[in-house]
């Protein structure tokens, strides 16, 4: 059973599995069964992850952003804004 969205945050954050690993001291067989859901982090893990990834623990468990929450970025060039592309915040 998946518990932890954590294979959506890693991308959502550009980082691999293996780079995790690394900061927070273990395996990457460790973050690969966790992001699977076969395994359950012990809770000095989750604080860790969390910190490394910059989210709020709930945000490993549950999405906080709503969908199509994204944002449309411009650039100014002669005198009027020109949309390049969207952002999600």
């Amino acid at each position: 059973m998946k518990i932890l969205r954590l294979k959506e945050v890693l991308k959502e954050k550009g980082l691999t599995g293996k780079e995790l690993a690394e900061k927070v001291n273990v395996t990457e067989a460790t973050i690969s069964n966790l992001a699977k859901g076969d395994s359950i982090p012990r809770k000095e893990l989750l604080i860790q992850i969390a910190e490394v990834l910059d989210v709020d623990i709930k945000e490993l468990f549950n999405s906080t952003k709503g969908p199509g929450e994204q944002e449309t970025l411009y650039i100014f060039k002669d005198d009027s804004y020109i949309p390049i592309g969207t952002i999600k915040i």
